[in-house]
Order: C-alpha cells, then structure tokens, then sequence
C-alpha cells in the first residue's frame, strides 16, 4: 500500500485489507491507527466500497462496542476511532446513495448507544495520541444530522443524545475542544430546520439549567465538574451561532436566547452589577 496516494494494491484481497486495517483501528500506537483510519477513510471517499457499504458499516460498527464500560484502558481507541470511520459511510451515502433508511437508522442508534455509555473521556493520551471518543462521538452525530434519511424525530434523537451527555455531571471537565464539536453537530440538526422550535428550546432549557450553579447544597463540591461542560456547551453554541456560516434559519432567535441562559449561568460576570460604596 502506497502511503502517499492511498492506491488498493492489487496482488491482496480487499476484505483482507479491510479486516487488517479495521484491527488497526485499535492500535494503541498512534501512527498505525491514524494510518488505518486515513485509509478507510480515503477509500470510502473515493467509492472502493461502494457496493460493500452495508456489509463495511456493520463491521466497522462492531469496534463501538469493545470494551464499552472501561476507563483508562487502550480499547477506546478502537471505539473512538470506529466512530469516525462509521460517520464516513454514512457521508458516503448522503453523497451517493447506496443504503437504505433503515440501515442508516441502525447504525444511528449503534453510535448513539455507544456515545450515550462511553465511559473514556479522555482527550490526549500520552504517548499514545489522541483518544478523544467524546469528541469523535460528536462528529459521527453532526454526520448522522446531515443524513437525509434522517427527519424529526431522529433529528430529536440525536439533539437528546448530545443533551444527556453535556448535563451529565459530575465528572471530568472536558478541556480538548469536545464542547465545540458537540456544538457543531447541534448545528448541523438545527440546520435541518425539521425539529419543532418549542422542541429544541426546552432541550436547550435542560442543558440551561445543568450550566446554572446551585445553592441547595446538592452541587459537588468543585462546582465545575458538575457545571462545566454544560456551560462549555452554552457558551460554544453562542458563539457558532453568532459568528458561523451557513447559520440555521432561527439563528437571531437562538443567540438571544442563549444569551439569558447565559446571564443565568455565569451571574458573576454577566449579572447585574453591583456597586460597592
């Protein structure tokens, strides 16, 4: 296999390649596993498996499920790096149809209960290169968002899902840039302009009201773990809304919006001052 073009060799069988470089989609080195997913990747683009696709979604979508549960272990890689490489079949298709919806909604509901009980939410591994599940998580849902097999209802699905995990809390604050990606792929639902506006306000009060501190004694007691990635959240969804191309049709209804969840959630900064005499 040429690294530089990425060209199928000829003298091997391409279901022995593809088993190869699913494999290596675990590697817990992090050149063979970039290596493996630039391939696949590469491939799919260029519709060598476009009349495999099926099949190759459902392989790749086994490595979702190994080691679901653990922490700290090398099997994220597998899960985490799956998930990118299941988002570009589903790319492949929105661009030339070759699946059906259902096969689609499948592998929808495979991502989300992976992401819905990814328990690694690592970001760098040291010496090991990027893990980044949460992250990788939320561009495989951005992706599944642009699928024309997807209307309102898994459009909401896919909104509940990015909700659940950003007002879980306690826990590990992400700081390697998963509240943007998650805001992205919100993005990409709200661009469908399919899920009714009253729908994705109260989802968007959920998440409101995780990012709020609270008084009732109730918080961890390092306020960030329980508050942070909500807020994180509020905060990069503002801002693409704002500032990003290609805005969804009720972008100036949502930043005003998230602009008093906002006030609400950082009363410190964006409250009303005070004025000590």
């Amino acid at each position: 296999m040429s690294a530089a073009d990425f060209r199928v060799p000829a003298d091997r069988r391409l279901s022995d390649l593809t088993a190869e470089l699913t494999e290596l989609l675990g590697a817990p080195e992090s050149e063979p596993r970039e290596l493996a997913l630039a391939v696949l990747c590469t491939w799919i683009e260029r519709g060598v498996y476009d009349d495999l696709l099926p099949g190759l979604g459902d392989g790749i979508a086994t490595g979702l499920l190994t080691g679901i549960g653990e922490r700290g272990t090398d099997t994220v890689f597998r899960r985490s790096f799956s998930a990118l490489v299941v988002a570009e079949v589903i790319d492949r298709d929105t661009r030339r149809p070759r699946v059906t919806r259902a096969k689609v909604h499948e592998w929808g509901d495979r991502l989300a209960t992976w992401f819905l009980n990814e328990r690694d939410e690592r970001g760098y591994v040291p010496n090991q290169g990027w893990a980044h599940a949460i992250a990788h998580g939320a561009d495989a849902l951005g992706t599944l968002a642009r699928s024309p097999h997807c209307g309102p209802g898994e459009l909401l699905v896919v909104l509940d899902v990015i909700g659940d995990r950003v007002a879980r809390g306690p826990g590990p604050v992400w700081f390697s840039g998963e509240p943007d990606r998650l805001a992205m792929a919100t993005i990409q639902v709200l661009r469908r302009g399919l899920v009714p506006d009253e729908l994705v306000d109260s989802w968007l009060e959920r998440i409101a009201v995780a990012a709020r501190p609270r008084r009732d004694g109730s918080d961890a007691p390092d306020i960030y773990r329980q508050t942070g990635n909500a807020a994180a959240f509020l905060r990069a969804l503002y801002l693409q809304l704002a500032l990003g191309p290609a805005a969804p049709a009720r972008r100036s209804d949502l930043v005003l919006l998230l602009v008093e969840h906002l006030r609400r959630a950082h009363p410190a900064y964006l409250g009303p001052s005070h004025h000590r005499a």
